[in-house]
């Protein structure tokens, strides 16, 4: 049997990284003709992602393969580093253009039971697709984000190449945009910050130009969940096909290589979950790059103390250098950022943690809120757990994505959805005080929380079906297996 080899480039972010993998376990156990090799670039300072790496290859799965690529030279690395956030993975990834090519030669040559089906690449790896051109097969797009944000990226590429404007012109604007792949009006101000400056908005509608070059876009979303964002994509004619496959969810979440001390384990968290009332827990978790600084930390302390509801808090060190793209750190003491007596006067109703197994926490039946950074696998993990959100958006895309669980989708409640705490830019962010936040979590814990409660379970019963047979995701992985299949029959 003539085996499909498929070859994946993740970025090196952990998000982008789990998604990857699961995708690629969805792929080989639906159709054991696949073969996939995951190319993994390290990058070159200690993030926490290389200890992350080790542990993803540990948990080995038959037709997939890790394989590291060589660390670049020094000379190189030396080029890269003083590069600003926006502009460092794309040029990191660039330079890996010869160790992909070498990688992918390899592979080939030490097999003569498979044949090259095609290049399955991260949104920041596009410069992959000409790579994939010499080697003569398609390229694909796994896209980590939902598909209203692609239609965000197509949108402002095409505000850029056909109607010459920039959409970082909008900052600071007031104005709302009508953007095919969004039902309501999208103010300017929950833009994502990458599309608000120049240099941003130029990477932004790159990628996007790119995106036009590939065979299809392979979408972590769900036609039910983001139906009218598909259907906008579906329709435009200039777009590549877009094959809806989630909710992709990694259910060993959590583990970046930075556990928390013993009394926070996991066996621990649970346990004290365990004894809690169902539906009571609001659980706080900012993602594995989420962090605050001291003063934010009092603010949702006293929040969450006024609030009296009982909750769970994943609390993690800030980055002590802001120009290094490093994950958050474990607390040794909780009392030297809390404020004074709080963890003695909540005692009874909550616990503060660092790091947080979240998919086994969102599926505990204890917890009935979350107040999530809004990243996209943070997402899903809440919908496919039936799990309400409030809004509090950091970084990435998190800002329209917050936008979109609020207005278009009906399954989040406001905290924030323009609050902004990004590496590399040079601004403080503006202090959200504890009325707002005790407000927000009233209203997702309280009786007018109830109508997104019964919106996400909803959503839940949705994406949960539409990965069983016959169902939507189902479906188009089907369609995207008969795809590759075919370019090895071609």
């Amino acid at each position: 049997m003539v085996r499909a080899e498929l070859i994946f480039i993740p970025a090196p972010g952990v998000g982008h990284l789990l998604s990857t993998v699961e995708v690629a376990k969805l792929l080989v156990s639906r159709d054991s003709r696949l073969s996939i090799s995951i190319l993994i670039m390290k990058l070159p300072m200690d993030t926490g992602i290389n200890a992350f790496i080790q542990s993803l290859e540990k948990d080995t799965t038959d037709g997939i393969v890790f394989r590291e690529l060589p660390a670049l030279d020094e000379i190189v690395i030396s080029a890269l580093m003083p590069k600003p956030g926006i502009s460092f993975l794309p040029s990191f990834v660039e330079s890996q253009r010869t160790n992909v090519r070498d990688a992918v030669a390899a592979i080939l040559n030490g097999s003569e039971s498979s044949r090259l089906a095609g290049f399955v690449i991260d949104m920041f790896c596009t410069p992959m697709v000409d790579v994939a051109d010499e080697f003569g097969v398609p390229s694909y797009v796994f896209f980590t984000s939902g598909a209203a944000f692609l239609g965000l990226m197509f949108y402002a590429q095409s505000l850029k190449d056909d109607d010459n404007h920039d959409i970082c012109e909008y900052k600071d604007s007031e104005v709302e945009l009508s953007i095919p792949s969004y039902f309501n009006p999208v103010p300017a101000k929950v833009l994502p910050t990458v599309m608000l400056s120049k240099e941003g908005s130029a990477v932004v509608t790159s990628i996007a130009r790119m995106f036009r070059r590939t065979k299809a876009i392979i979408s972590n979303t769900v036609l039910e969940l983001e139906a009218h964002a598909i259907k906008s994509l579906a329709d435009d004619g200039k777009i590549p096909r877009i094959y809806h496959v989630g909710p992709i969810i990694s259910f060993k979440r959590g583990d970046d290589g930075s556990k928390s001390l013993n009394q926070n384990s996991e066996e621990a968290i649970i346990s004290w979950l365990d004894k809690q009332p169902p539906s009571s827990v609001v659980f706080l978790c900012f993602g594995s790059m989420g962090s605050f600084e001291k003063d934010q930390v009092t603010e949702i302390a006293c929040a969450l103390e006024l609030s009296g509801h009982r909750f769970l808090w994943s609390l993690r060190r800030p980055s002590k250098v802001k120009e290094k793209i490093e994950m958050p750190k474990e607390y040794e003491n909780f009392d030297e950022v809390l404020p004074e007596g709080f963890l003695e006067r909540t005692t009874e109703i909550g616990k503060v943690i660092g790091w947080a197994p979240q998919v086994a926490i969102l599926s505990h039946p204890s917890v009935g809120g979350f107040v999530s950074h809004c990243g996209w696998n943070s997402t899903l993990e809440s919908i496919w757990s039936g799990v309400p959100m409030a809004t509090w958006p950091l970084s990435a895309e998190q800002q329209i994505n917050a936008f979109e669980l609020v207005k278009e989708l009906g399954v989040a409640v406001e905290i924030k959805m323009d609050y902004r705490k990004e590496p590399f830019v040079d601004c403080e962010p503006t202090l959200v005080p504890a009325e707002v936040i005790e407000s927000g979590i009233r209203c997702l814990m309280d009786g007018e929380g109830e109508k997104v409660r019964e919106k996400m379970k909803e959503m839940k019963n949705n994406c949960r079906k539409a990965t069983l047979e016959g169902g939507s995701s189902h479906i188009s992985l089907g369609n995207f297996i008969d795809d590759i299949m075919d370019n090895i029959h071609e």
